[in-house]
């Protein structure tokens, strides 16, 4: 069976890469080996260092497995907690959308 491979963008390949290597610089301030921090998050070493290198297809929790064992499992929800253009969007009332309301049948007497 053919596995479809994710193919990025190069700029947010650039984020993802930064992020693997936010996840290893951790690794390596705890002192962790490889081989401790996969066995941890039950993953195998060789999927510990695709993390590290920011690799696309590797799925989202497992990432957040890792993020998990070196307990930073709490940084995860920062993303898009402070939404600026989405608050500019949804003040502005760009995105609501009305309903045109709906028929009424009529009926004959």
């Amino acid at each position: 069976m053919k596995t479809k491979k994710t193919v990025l963008l190069p700029s947010l390949q650039k984020v993802l890469n930064v992020f693997g290597e936010n996840i290893k610089l951790a690794r390596l301030r705890r002192k962790l080996s490889t081989e401790q921090l996969s066995e941890r998050a039950n993953i195998s070493r060789s999927t510990l260092w695709l993390i590290e290198k920011g690799t696309a297809g590797v799925a989202m929790g497992t990432y957040l497995q890792v993020l998990f064992v070196l307990g930073l499992e709490k940084d995860f929800l920062q993303v898009a907690s402070d939404d600026t253009l989405g608050r500019k969007l949804q003040d502005s009332e760009l995105l609501v959308k009305e309903r045109a309301p709906k028929r009424t049948s009529i009926k004959p007497e």
